[in-house]
């Protein structure tokens, strides 16, 4: 009940707090999550559900440079065969560009073009097929579009690959990934929890 009560009021004061011009300066936080698959697949015998979720922390060691850890996980069912399930965790960073010539191509003062690379372990393991566990990679571009000067939606374009063991050594693919990720600067984030924690 504390952590829904954490999450209900760090979001009522991002919404209705002061405004952060740099949202990606030094001291920072950001968290949130990115959704690559998500749906239902209604056929006679059986539905499939399957989604894709990488929930993200990270912090702003300097400006536009942020360090930080990933969770990955991905299921779907196959209508009675099995489950597919793909996972992974490990480090990430993401680099907000601040070089004129790509900012030449942000179209609107809101957006912000940003490179995304991680490290770390996961594993693809289909219900029929090659599974593949090991070290896994990460590297793409991605825009953020700020909805708010503390909210921002992602759009991410990842190239994905495992190398490891199991059925088959690697494995790798193209993600088209959807998200959001909140800003917040940490001195805020330290008060919210404190607050929390008295009552």
């Amino acid at each position: 009940m504390k952590t829904i009560r954490l999450l209900t009021l760090a979001l009522t004061a991002l919404f209705f707090g002061s405004t952060v011009s740099a949202q990606t300066q030094k001291g920072n936080l950001m968290v949130g999550s990115e959704i690559t698959d998500f749906g239902f697949n209604f056929q006679k015998e059986s539905t499939i559900f399957h989604f894709d979720l990488s929930p993200k922390l990270a912090y702003f060691v300097q400006d536009d440079l942020a360090l930080g850890a990933y969770v990955r996980l991905g299921l779907q069912t196959t209508g009675g065969n099995g489950t597919n399930v793909n996972y992974g965790v490990g480090a990430l960073a993401r680099y907000y560009f601040r070089d004129e010539n790509v900012r030449k191509l942000e179209f609107s003062k809101r957006v912000r073009f940003f490179g995304e690379a991680n490290a770390g372990f996961g594993g693809s393991n289909p219900a029929n097929g090659a599974s593949t566990n090991g070290i896994e990679l990460g590297v793409g571009p991605g825009l953020s579009y700020f909805i708010t000067p503390n909210v921002a939606l992602d759009a991410l374009v990842k190239y994905n690959v495992i190398i490891g063991g199991g059925n088959s050594t690697t494995s790798h693919n193209l993600n088209f990934g959807l998200g959001f990720q909140i800003f917040l600067p940490t001195a805020r984030a330290r008060a919210i929890m404190r607050e929390e924690m008295n009552k």
